[in-house]
């Protein structure tokens, strides 16, 4: 099964089904196919810890991202030398908390689903290499393929990308924190955990 879905909040299991199909989709318009993609949907409480443990923020988040290579290219090479009936391979974890991504689908006035949606992107380009926080250049090239993804899997466009273009801010970002949000800057509270470089467990 390419996602392997985790609903530790009850509230999470009638996302189940959306999630799992939606990540079917990245990774097959990503060209990663033959990998494998681990999602847990967790509550704030408990991303709370590991945001503590991992980024020594002792407070909820949005969605973390636990990688299991370090770079894209790493990460390409192997799913292209994957043989077509072997497992698939494990490219990480993305945590969400079911919690704060129903209140920031309230607050911009959308539905669950499509907030979901917005943080697995986010989590899973992180998972393949992605950053935003190393370098406005690489910020830059992360933002647009948010924006190219989003556009891809439905996720309606908002008055700021139509305003301010794709390049500047993360579709994951919350407006209030737009100016922490920007190049450079972590968006919607999310980072890229490298946890002991090359991971041997997932996070559970």
């Amino acid at each position: 099964m390419p996602v392997a879905i985790i609903c530790r909040s009850a509230s999470a299991r009638r996302y189940e089904r959306g999630l799992r199909a939606d990540g079917v989709a990245l990774l097959r318009i990503l060209g990663l196919e033959h990998c494998e993609l681990s999602l847990v949907m967790v509550s704030d409480r408990a991303i709370r810890r590991l945001n503590r443990d991992f980024r020594a923020k002792d407070q909820a988040t949005d969605v973390l991202s636990f990688p299991q290579f370090e770079g894209k290219a790493e990460l390409k090479a192997l799913a292209r030398g994957g043989a077509k009936n072997a497992p698939p391979i494990p490219i990480g974890d993305i945590v969400i908390s079911i919690e704060t991504a129903s209140r920031q689908a309230r607050e911009l006035e959308q539905s669950a689903a499509a907030r979901l949606r917005t943080l697995l992107i986010h989590g899973l380009l992180h998972l393949t290499g992605y950053d935003h926080e190393g370098s406005a250049a690489e910020a830059r090239r992360m933002f647009k393929r948010e924006h190219q993804l989003a556009e891809l899997m439905g996720v309606a466009r908002s008055a700021r990308a139509e305003e301010e273009g794709s390049l500047l801010w993360s579709p994951a970002a919350m407006p209030e924190r737009g100016a922490k949000a920007g190049i450079g800057s972590a968006s919607s509270g999310e980072t890229s955990l490298l946890a002991n470089k090359r991971r041997k467990t997932h996070v559970r």
